[in-house]
């Protein structure tokens, strides 16, 4: 399937996109984060990946400080740690020469968010979708599942935190919204560019400690 293919199957979908967005099991109405119309000049090109090829966005038409970059990072963090900062919009990752790889994130909309630390339990390739009970039970119609894909709302990768060896049900993930980057409209995960999970995948394992903060403050 053509890239071309892929988004106009996509736009069928949008409609349906902010309220599968959701990740964590407190429901909420859906939020209007995208065009009304959609619109494919985001879209610039792809990267070769299976079984989907990864979309590539029109970095033009985001502020460029959300662009992936290395910048200082001066706090005593080790080496491979990811930091959340939900106020900043920015996610880091730890380098070892007093540098931090910064991507550019969607956060949870007020009282949605979470902070605190974990680890990465698990990490997904092209992951599947799936409302929970509560969802289902005030959002008819949903699907029972919604497979990975261009399509899903959790992206090329998601990356699944645990804390004591149990799923808080709080991931790093795609996205099919890059409108969304820089903003707070989620339903408490992480959203990055296809493209920034993509390389943030590549850079991280399971066991890899992740660092929330908000408001602020540090973690619970």
């Amino acid at each position: 399937m053509s890239t071309k293919e892929i988004w106009s199957r996509r736009a069928l979908l949008l409609g349906m996109t902010s309220v599968l967005a959701a990740c964590q099991s407190t429901p909420y109405p859906p939020i209007e984060t995208y065009p009304e119309e959609f619109d494919d000049s985001w879209y610039i090109g792809s990267i070769p990946d299976q079984p989907f090829d990864v979309p590539l966005v029109d970095r033009s038409r985001m502020r460029p400080e959300l662009m992936r970059q290395t910048v200082p990072y001066t706090e005593n963090e080790k080496p491979g740690t990811i930091i959340v900062n939900i106020d900043e919009r920015f996610l880091y990752l730890v380098q070892s020469d007093h540098t931090a790889l910064r991507y550019g994130i969607g956060v949870g909309r007020q009282g949605f968010s979470w902070r605190g630390t974990a680890e990465i339990g698990r990490k997904g390739v092209w992951p599947e979708w799936r409302p929970t009970t509560t969802m289902k039970r005030i959002l008819k119609g949903l699907p029972e599942h919604m497979a990975g894909g261009v399509d899903s709302p959790l992206g090329a990768r998601a990356l699944y935190l645990y804390q004591n060896g149990h799923d808080i049900l709080f991931r790093i993930h795609g996205t099919n919204e890059p409108w969304s980057i820089g903003e707070q409209v989620s339903s408490g995960c992480i959203r990055m560019l296809n493209e920034d999970i993509y390389d943030l995948y590549k850079r991280v394992n399971t066991g890899t400690i992740v660092k929330v903060r908000k408001r602020g403050g540090w973690f619970n």
